[in-house]
Formats: C-alpha cells, sequence, structure tokens
C-alpha cells in the first residue's frame, strides 16, 4: 500500500515502467508507419479488418481486429487507469487537498483550452465532433522523454507530471462516455446497472476476491459493448470497486513474518534446502495477502498494459501513409491544424496558465527558484504529446479512413513538437541543477 509519508518509492516505480514503456511505444509506432509506407501496407491494413467472431447461440460479438483492440484490449488499459484513479485519490497526490489542486487544475486548464482551440479551426464543419483529440496527454511518451534527462529532473516535477496525467486521464474518460456514446440500448443499459450494483455490494460487504470482480466486471464490459455507451467504460467503473483496503492488520503481518523468519533460520541452521523454499514462499505469501485487491491488481496489470497492450493499440492505429497527396490533403484541412494547434499550443498556454493562475492565487506548492517556472513550462509542453489517447478518442470521433488519417497526421505531429520542445526546455532549466541521485 502507498506510504503517505514517503510518496517518491511509488514515483520511482511508475516511472521505472512508464519511461520503458514510453520507449517501446515509440518503436512499435515508427514501426507501424514504416510499414504502412512500405511493399507490406496492403497486407497491414487488410490484417486489422480481419473480423472476428466470439460468442454462443445468439449472443455473440463479430468485430474486425482492430475493434477488438480498440474496445477489447484498451478496456484492460481503461481498468488500470481506474486502479491508478481510486489509488491517487485514496493513497497518492490527489489524497491532500492542496497538493491535488494544482494538478486538477492544471489538467482541466490542459483541456479546455486545447478543446477551445480545436473548435475554432473547425466550428461549422464536418470535423467539429473532433474536439476531444488534443486534450488527452500520452504519460508513457511524456515520461519516457522525461526520463531522457537523467537525475537532475526534480521529484516535484515528476509528482506534478504524473497526478495532472491521472487526472487528464478522468477528464477523457468523462468525455467519451458523455460525448461519445453511441444510441443507448435500455435492456442492455439496465444489465450494466445491475452489474454495477452488484460490485458496490461486493465492496461494501468485504468481499475481497479479485477473480469474482472480474467475472462480473467480463459481464459489465459485454452490457455496456451492447448498451451502446463506448465499452472502454466498464474498464473503469471495474477498477473503481476493486477494494483499496488490506486485507490483514499490521499485527496479523507482524506474526506471520515472525513466524516465517522463524521457520527460515531453523532451516538455515539445519541446512535444510527444502525447508528454507519453504520458508521463503511463506514469507512471499504473507507479503501477497498483506496487500490490499487494488494494489495487486495494478501492479499485476502495470507491465502487460505498458509492455503489451498499449503497444499493441499503437502498432494497430498509429500506421499512417505519408504518401504525398495524403499529406498535402491533410495539412490543407482544418482538423490536422486544429488538432496540432490544439496539442502544441493549446495543451502548454491551458496547463501554464492555470498554474501561474493557482501561483497569483497564493496557492501554488511549487519551489520558489530561478528555475521552477521555466521546469513548468517544460512540463506543460511534455503534456502535449496526446499520442495514444488521442489515436483512440480520433477512432471514436470518425468512422471515415480519410478523416481518421488526417487527425493521424495531426496527431503525429502536434505530439513530435510538444514532444521536441519540452525536452529543449526541460535540458536547459536543469542543466544547473545538483543530481537527485533518484533512479527513475
Amino acid at each position: 500500500m502507498l506510504d503517505k509519508q514517503n510518496p517518491i518509492t511509488p514515483i520511482q516505480e511508475f516511472f521505472k515502467t512508464e519511461s520503458s514503456s514510453g520507449i517501446v511505444l515509440m518503436i512499435t509506432s515508427l514501426l507501424a508507419l514504416v510499414i504502412a509506407n512500405s511493399p507490406f501496407a496492403e497486407v497491414y491494413f487488410d490484417l486489422f479488418q480481419t473480423y472476428l467472431t466470439v460468442g454462443i447461440s445468439s449472443l455473440t460479438i463479430n468485430k474486425p481486429l482492430i475493434l477488438w483492440i480498440n474496445d477489447g484490449l484498451m478496456a484492460i488499459f481503461f481498468l488500470l487507469i481506474g486502479l491508478e484513479i481510486k489509488r491517487e485519490v485514496k493513497f497518492g497526490e490527489l489524497s491532500d487537498f492542496r497538493a491535488a489542486l494544482m494538478p486538477i487544475v492544471a489538467a482541466f486548464g490542459g483541456a479546455l483550452v486545447p478543446g477551445l482551440i480545436f473548435f475554432s479551426f473547425t466550428q461549422g464543419t464536418e470535423f467539429s465532433d473532433g474536439w476531444a483529440i488534443a486534450i488527452a496527454t500520452d504519460i508513457a511518451f511524456a515520461i519516457g522523454i522525461l526520463t531522457l534527462l537523467g537525475s537532475k529532473v526534480p521529484v516535484w516535477a515528476k509528482v506534478f507530471l504524473t497526478a495532472v496525467a491521472v487526472v487528464d486521464d478522468l477528464i477523457a474518460v468523462i468525455v467519451i462516455a458523455l460525448f461519445y456514446t453511441a444510441s443507448i440500448n435500455t435492456t442492455a443499459l439496465i444489465i450494466a446497472g445491475i452489474c454495477m450494483v452488484v460490485l458496490v455490494a461486493m465492496n461494501v460487504l468485504k468481499i475481497n476476491k479479485v477473480g469474482l470482480y472480474v467475472l462480473i466486471g467480463i459481464v459489465l464490459w459485454v452490457a455496456f459493448l451492447k448498451s451502446g455507451m463506448h465499452a472502454t467504460i466498464a474498464g473503469v467503473l471495474l477498477g473503481l470497486t476493486i477494494p483499496a483496503r488490506k486485507t490483514s492488520t499490521l499485527k496479523e503481518v507482524s506474526d506471520k513474518i515472525e513466524k516465517a523468519s522463524k521457520l527460515f533460520k531453523q532451516s538455515v541452521l539445519n541446512e535444510e534446502k527444502e525447508s528454507r523454499e519453504t520458508a521463503l514462499n511463506h514469507v512471499q505469501d504473507v507479503v501477497v495477502e498483506s496487500e490490499s485487491p487494488l494494489y495487486r491488481m495494478e501492479h499485476a496489470l502495470h507491465p502487460w498494459v505498458a509492455f503489451g497492450i498499449i503497444p499493441i493499440f499503437a502498432f494497430a492505429n498509429a500506421g499512417v501513409s505519408l504518401n504525398p497527396s495524403l499529406v498535402t490533403e491533410a495539412l490543407a484541412s482544418p482538423l490536422t491544424w486544429g488538432i496540432i494547434a490544439g496539442l502544441f499550443i493549446g495543451k502548454q498556454a491551458g496547463i501554464f496558465l492555470a498554474v501561474n493562475i493557482m501561483k497569483w492565487l497564493g496557492l501554488s506548492t511549487f519551489p520558489k527558484e530561478k528555475s521552477t517556472q521555466k521546469i513548468v513550462y517544460g512540463l506543460a509542453c511534455l503534456s502535449g504529446v496526446g499520442f495514444t489517447m488521442s489515436l483512440f478518442i480520433a477512432g471514436l470521433s470518425f468512422t471515415s479512413v480519410e478523416y481518421l488519417e488526417y487527425a493521424k497526421m495531426g496527431i503525429i505531429i502536434g505530439s513530435l513538437l510538444s514532444g521536441l520542445l519540452g525536452y529543449g526546455l526541460l535540458r536547459s532549466a536543469i542543466k544547473d541543477l545538483p543530481d537527485t541521485n533518484e533512479s527513475s
């Protein structure tokens, strides 16, 4: 469980996974672009349009592979988002009102301004439905870039970027639920509601069997899929219902560890290798059993999402044909420029403005040093790397392949410009700072 007195350890752990994930994400995205512009392009695009059918009798789901990835695998990504939101609210940076206020206000500024800028480009056109494409931050990419700067990056900057990203994800989830919903199937929605009641009741009754939550979560996902609401929302809702309480008291954990320690000492004295392994397994079981279901699930899912689901999603969605005619059409479209301006200008302006309003109101929690403003501005620019969630929302916004290609072009250019500027500013800001000696 997270320790409120020492928030650095979970931040370090989070950064280790996300920074490595960011590198894998860059590689898979580049690979998708290369293949989409190679002789294998037709095979690449046809692969993700292959239909797969799962189910029995009248209850079947028949979708192309791209939607199995975007609606199915990404539901697990959103489950992790739900877990991270709940953990941050209960135990992390969002659990303290004063500490949480800055990233919350910054995230809302970083969503509002890009949305308004995009809308100013596309108002009155068929592209206006994509207004939410530019509001999201890709935390894996952003942290991956931040990690390239080494251990001179202050801990407060890493904490701030992480907290903003969590709130940013919550805003994106709410936007998807409210604005990217098809026609509603009432029966399916009622079933989803019943599933939610059961999940909440299980939490209240202190049922900690994760398998039961997952089983009902699968039914919830199918119900959402059939209801017209986007299926990935089921992942977030499931994550929010996973119990965050510890399953054993500290006294019980202490007693069990003491018993395991005695077993281990005895096995060492008696040189019994088998007993030693038994004692070590007992210690491991005690540690696992003492963790909350939320903590266990989050840590179990994180590597699979970071190194499996997100790269697969990027590989399936980042491929865009860069033939001259398409590039010319895209760069002449208000959709492309709305996304570029939203990510590159809107994100940095919205976050930096929000932070300075908080500073003006005397509510800033940042250190009063010369480099602080430049670091904050660099972080605001990094937040304009909107790759994964932007691609996801683009897929919800447009059914036209042509419009989707324009959107991808805007996302790639806007994210690239934001990442390069953010990296340059941060590198300049931290060059004279002492090494934090923090392994991230």
